[in-house]
């Protein structure tokens, strides 16, 4: 397990975060009709291929996430896992099947993916991965998540964890608390906590070694429908208050996703929480469209301008990764 230890510490510290490249092909397929690009095989690897070799890769992402699609890649005859492993990076793969009806609670989710897991995973780890993901998705209102959705989801992440583990890789284990809805901040804050306790409680009754795995939650954020939208400084202390009540001492570190935050709200709020951090978890990011929706926005007026696109998407990489270092500032960010 010293092992997995230091793989998970490989890829978060020194303030080098992930890139979640794992959307599925419907997910990119969105994301690319929004900017007015078809959704080709070839369309989604090309940009994918622009960012894995970005000069930033080198310095500010310590491992990419990747979909099944993906790591079966090559791109000019180059294995995706090897262009970013070249790069210094550690390659990581998504392995739960989505989000499906919650039987017994309908308007919940419960994530799947468990039958024929471990077989995957021996298939991914010869593909040069080294890490995994699994998400657990969570609803807030004045009945939701109910304990069968928190149990429900916490023990799928913990025998997904155990399993990985098992197979000699790093397990993230995302429970997200979406920020739709119209709850308080501080009604976030009590979900929250509740649902990463119980992540843990999992986690350890299947023996999951916890220095060998990395959390990725969501910030505590008021509801996007809430009107009701904190400052930074205070989602950076409410954050910090539910992981410090929440997370074993054991966890290595936290790479937060964005949730729906825009690239520099997302930025801004990773390096407050770095600022007011007096814990020993190392506290990165985990991001997937904040940070790549400019560079995609840019690369699809001009899909030839490869140096371009790698320019923006530097920038934003540099950005988070000072904010994991809680030197991140508002000047330095219209700086450059």
């Amino acid at each position: 397990m010293t092992i997995l230890n230091n793989i998970a510490l490989e890829i978060i510290s020194d303030g080098k975060g992930i890139l979640a490249a794992d959307e599925s092909t419907a997910t990119m397929t969105k994301r690319l009709d929004s900017v007015g690009v078809s959704s080709t095989s070839e369309n989604r690897l090309a940009f994918r291929n622009i960012l894995f070799s970005s000069e930033s890769m080198r310095k500010c992402i310590g491992g990419v996430i990747l979909y099944e699609e993906t790591i079966r890649q090559s791109y000019n005859s180059k294995r995706i896992p090897e262009i970013i492993s070249n790069m210094g990076s550690h390659i990581g793969i998504k392995v739960d099947t989505g989000a499906k009806t919650l039987a017994g609670s309908p308007h919940e989710k419960i994530t799947e993916g468990l039958d024929g897991l471990r077989e995957r995973l021996k298939e991914y780890y010869n593909l040069g991965a080294k890490f995994t993901k699994w998400r657990g998705v969570y609803i807030i209102s004045q009945k939701y998540p109910t304990k069968l959705s928190m149990k429900s989801n916490a023990h799928a992440l913990a025998r997904y964890a155990a399993i990985v583990q098992e197979c000699k890789m790093v397990p993230i284990v995302e429970p997200e608390v979406l920020m739709d809805g119209s709850h308080s901040a501080n009604e976030c804050l009590e979900k929250t906590s509740e649902v990463i306790k119980e992540c843990f409680s999992e986690l350890m009754l299947h023996n999951v070694d916890l220095s060998g795995l990395i959390l990725k939650p969501n910030m505590v954020l008021a509801g996007s429908d809430s009107g009701d939208k904190i400052s930074s400084d205070e989602v950076a202390k409410l954050t910090l208050e539910c992981l410090k009540n929440s997370v074993p001492k054991e966890v290595p570190g936290i790479a937060f996703l964005s949730g729906g935050q825009s690239e520099v709200e997302a930025t801004e709020n990773l390096n407050l929480i770095n600022k007011y951090n007096n814990t020993k978890f190392i506290m990165t990011y985990s991001y997937g469209r904040a940070l790549q929706q400019s560079a995609l926005k840019y690369w699809s007026n001009n899909v030839e301008d490869t140096k371009g696109t790698q320019k923006i998407f530097n920038h934003r990489a540099e950005m988070n990764t000072l904010a994991a270092q809680g030197k991140w500032s508002k000047d330095i960010e219209t700086a450059q």
